[in-house]
């Protein structure tokens, strides 16, 4: 059974940096990606980033490029979102998703086969 595992949410200050994990289990797919998703209250969900196992590609937002970096760590199966400079803007609830296949359009929910559940990003200004 393929599970994800969010974690690193927290409250920081407008300008600060926070850590988001995606610890994975139960993959045997040779071929997957890892991505995050945001939603804020009220708004929909919004595809962050996400990184493929293949060939370690990544694919960014515009409302976050050069601000947050996706890496993994293979041997400890978890998929890491550093970010920094942190606005208001960024608060929301992250979520990990995993996708079977190498999704054509990383930024969109339905390409992800697992989820896992939210944490908490809070920037105050």
């Amino acid at each position: 059974e393929v599970q994800l595992q969010a974690s690193g949410g927290g409250l920081v200050q407008a300008g600060g940096s926070l850590r988001l994990s995606c610890a994975a289990s139960g993959f045997i797919f040779d071929d997957y990606a890892i991505g995050w998703f945001r939603q804020a209250p009220g708004k929909e969900r919004e595809g962050v980033s996400c990184v493929r196992s293949n060939d370690g590609s990544t694919y960014y937002a515009d409302s976050v490029k050069g601000r947050f970096t996706i890496s993994s760590d293979n041997a400890k199966n978890t998929v890491y979102l550093q970010m920094y400079s942190l606005k208001p803007e960024d608060t929301a609830a992250y979520y990990c998703a995993a996708a079977v296949d190498t999704p054509r359009r990383p930024n969109l929910a339905y390409e992800y086969d697992y989820w896992g559940q939210g944490t908490l990003v809070t920037v105050s200004s």
